[in-house]
């Protein structure tokens, strides 16, 4: 069932679509820009955004800095006046740095999770750029909602939702996603649900809620609207498309991997993620450490003694086409994909 476009404040989406953020350096002003076109929402990723700068090893800030407005300016020059904003996890160093650029730049929206982004409201006051928490649990979404509410007297723009089935760092613990099933996602999500409308009626607004993890085809799409959601979070059905911005033999390993080979590892973050199975994820689940090069600070309390192996570096390769020793994050249905698609294709076949 084709869905209707999906207002939030001035913004319109003619199709109710978010692409998901995906970093390092996957989802950029290419394929955000693309999405946009399309009539969805592109969301680059702000993390480690600067890794083709000359200078990132050096001045690793201002490197980034200065590639989120390269890759924005780039996507709205590709978005002929669609949607484009940024994706910015709340465990980066820096992370007030990197949502003041966001605003500067004139993004058109900052979606903000792994860890809860209390502070948001403030890093960004005074612009008109819609903000919206990642949420995976009830319990998450009363926090934020009741923080917000209570320090800044407001609630989101619009709200996220990324469901076990989500691909790269997931917002729950081992036993959640062994407990959460399809089945009792689905009561979960609507407890969210729930709990959002409590504050829409308080501040007499309507907050979208975009649901996200694992939708991979129409029938998954149809499933998610009809639990109530105003929109659908993808990243994995993006990557196999020709405007993706990471490198052919990344999407490639997405092409060819088969169900047993997406897997969930252990990340330095501190959180679990879900990946292709390739030679550093056996290595790493094996026990295996890999010290980093070089500490370029990208991550809050990461001990660079102590991790198991550098986020960054290990992103970094991937998205240049190491697909042996690069880490391949992913959702649960990566392995479906089976061609090249435009981006175009993958939003006709979804919404």
């Amino acid at each position: 069932m084709k869905q209707k476009e999906l207002k939030i404040g001035d913004l319109t989406l003619r199709r109710p679509i978010f692409q998901g953020g995906m970093g390092v350096g996957v989802s950029l002003g290419g394929l955000a820009g693309a999405v946009a076109a399309a009539g969805g929402a592109g969301a680059i990723s702000a993390a480690q955004i600067g890794f083709r700068e000359p200078d990132f090893d050096t001045r690793t800030l201002e490197a980034n800095l200065r590639a989120m407005d390269k890759e924005l300016n780039k996507a709205r020059r590709i978005a002929k006046g669609g949607v484009v904003g940024f994706n910015i996890m709340v465990a980066m160093q820096h992370y007030a740095d990197y949502v003041r650029q966001a605003v500067k730049g004139g993004a058109d929206f900052i979606v903000s999770g792994a860890g809860l982004p209390v502070d948001l409201p403030g890093y960004a006051a005074g612009s008109d750029v819609k903000l919206a928490p990642i949420v995976s649990t009830e319990k998450s979404a009363a926090v934020i909602l009741k923080y917000w509410a209570k320090k800044w007297n407001r609630v989101p723009d619009f709200l996220v939702i990324e469901g076990p089935k989500a691909g790269g760092h997931l917002g729950f613990t081992g036993e959640q996603l062994s407990f959460f099933d399809a089945v009792t996602y689905r009561e979960e999500v609507k407890r969210i649900i729930a709990k959002v409308q409590e504050y829409e009626e308080k501040f007499s607004r309507k907050i979208p809620v975009v649901l996200g993890g694992g939708i991979s085809s129409r029938e998954k799409a149809d499933e998610a609207f009809a639990l109530g959601v105003d929109a659908i979070q993808v990243a994995s059905r993006f990557v196999t498309t020709e405007e993706c911005d990471a490198d052919e033999r990344y999407k490639q390993a997405y092409i060819k991997a088969r169900k047993e080979d997406v897997m969930l590892v252990k990340s330095p973050v501190g959180m679990p993620g879900r990946a292709i199975r390739n030679s550093l994820a056996e290595r790493v689940m094996g026990g295996e450490k890999f010290p980093p090069k070089r500490c370029r600070g990208c991550i809050k309390g990461c001990k660079p003694a102590e991790i198991p192996y550098c986020i960054t570096e290990a992103l970094i390769q991937a998205v240049k086409g190491d697909a042996e020793n690069g880490l391949l994050f992913c959702g649960a249905d990566a392995w479906k994909a089976e061609r090249m698609e435009t981006v175009q294709e993958v939003i006709d076949d979804l919404v």
